[in-house]
């Protein structure tokens, strides 16, 4: 369906703004992000391309009619994306659609349009996390007979505490740990430049003050990871990052059967919510600890009991009651099944 407007809104002009200016001064996104949504435009325009005979030439927001996203998920189905990853990219149209409509109310009719559209039912997997005998072995994989295997334990340790993502350890300073103070904190810097607060354990602490004594002995502002270059201290990056924990898995995989194959910075962050959640801390403080903006994206993760927590209950209850002490046989459970208070 066309839609008649005074001013004819120029595509182009909109979708640089929204990426260039919007996104990442306006909202604050990191360029991760930002290049995320923007690959999710560019996928739809080859999909105008390719299906449509539409060149980016002739591009226009009649294109983002609701028949054609809907072809268009189609189209993706075709090309194996999953649903997630489909759910994603229509999400990304959405959202540059209602900027759009924002700045011109007369697109109002087709972001509404286009939010009509349901997404695609996401099969819903297990969350994936270390059990405890995994996770101790791959902290402890380093020895500490070299600097640079302590810096790496200490990287490690430090990684599952927090519960940081690779790019927020990465870009830790000096500066940025709080240890003197009555509940000794780390301060992380997360998407959209957000900083926040994380408490940090007292054995994690006693680590942080032995490694500081060697790799920050002058207290000056340096990257608190890094490597030495030509004398100089090198931030490590996400990617070193990655290799260290890659390393240390392989190693501990040697002595423990509980280590998977693949190891990755994320899952020390998912095991470390995970186990948060099993020691009974409330989502929100696990929210907190996240940097998740929404409540949404956290309970999706870890508001559900895992069979082996839901085995540890039953246990647990069964323990309570015997043959011989079954519940229904109590006197102030009768009348309390056959009354209608």
């Amino acid at each position: 369906m066309k839609y008649k407007r005074k001013k004819d809104s120029n595509f182009w002009i909109l979708a640089r703004i929204y990426l260039h200016d919007y996104m990442p001064v306006v909202r604050n996104l990191s360029d991760k992000s930002v290049e995320t949504y923007k690959q999710s435009l560019k996928t739809y325009l080859r999909f105008l391309e390719e299906l449509k005979s539409l060149s980016n030439e002739a591009v226009t927001f009649d294109a983002f009619s609701r028949n054609n996203v809907k072809d268009y998920i189609s189209w993706l189905k075709e090309q194996d994306y999953s649903s997630k990853s489909i759910n994603l990219k229509l999400t990304a149209i959405r959202s540059f659609l209602n900027y759009c409509s924002e700045e011109d109310f007369e697109l109002r009719g087709i972001y509404t349009e286009v939010c009509s559209v349901k997404k695609l039912k996401e099969e819903k997997k297990p969350i994936q996390y270390l059990q405890a005998t995994a996770t101790s072995a791959i902290l402890s994989a380093y020895d500490t007979k070299t600097g640079k295997h302590r810096r790496n334990r200490m990287l490690l340790i430090l990684l599952y505490d927090t519960g940081a993502r690779v790019q927020e350890l990465s870009d830790l300073n000096f500066s940025s740990l709080h240890l003197d103070v009555k509940n000794p904190y780390i301060t992380l810097v997360g998407k959209g430049r957000k900083s926040r607060n994380v408490p940090l354990m007292s054995k994690t602490v006693k680590h942080l003050e032995v490694y500081l004594k060697e790799f920050h002995s002058t207290g000056n502002e340096t990257p608190l990871f890094y490597s030495l270059l030509d004398g100089k201290p090198h931030r490590l990056s996400t990617d070193s990052i990655s290799l260290v924990l890659k390393t240390a898995a392989d190693i501990a995989r040697q002595n423990c059967n509980d280590v998977p194959d693949n190891v990755h910075c994320h899952l020390i962050r998912k095991t470390k919510a995970m186990d948060l959640y099993k020691n009974g801390v409330p989502l929100p403080f696990i929210m907190q600890l996240l940097g998740h903006e929404s409540m949404s994206t956290t309970s999706g993760f870890y508001a559900f009991a895992t069979l082996e927590m839901m085995s540890e209950a039953m246990n647990k209850a069964a323990q309570k009651f015997g043959d011989t002490d079954k519940i229904w046989k109590r006197e102030t459970a009768r009348k309390a099944i056959y009354s209608l208070d």
